[in-house]
């Protein structure tokens, strides 16, 4: 029995050594590219927030019935997107977050 417990140490140290080893070396092939990743991240919100709020700007939007659910969620982030779009004020008429 101890020698069965040995042998479960064993293999939870090289498991330990091997997560350390491939977050490591996802960390070194990721180091260059973080600010890509972060920008290509923000636009994929920034999309995703046009496409929530596009029906309320004018834009046909085919899914909004399906996207009414998410907006509690999203009005927290509202304000960032649209001043990042270039709005200095809500593009939206009866919603002020300014």
């Amino acid at each position: 029995m101890n020698h069965a417990d040995d042998d479960g140490s064993v293999i939870a140290l090289w498991r330990s050594r091997l997560r350390r080893a491939i977050q490591g070396y996802d960390a070194v092939l990721s180091l260059p590219h973080r600010r890509e990743i972060a920008r290509e991240l923000q636009d994929e919100e920034d999309l995703f927030m046009l496409l929530c709020f596009c029906d309320m700007m004018g834009i046909p939007n085919p899914v909004s019935d399906m996207t009414l659910e998410l907006y509690p969620h999203m009005l927290e982030r509202f304000h960032e997107w649209h001043q990042r779009q270039g709005m200095p004020r809500s593009p939206l008429d009866g919603f002020r977050c300014c």
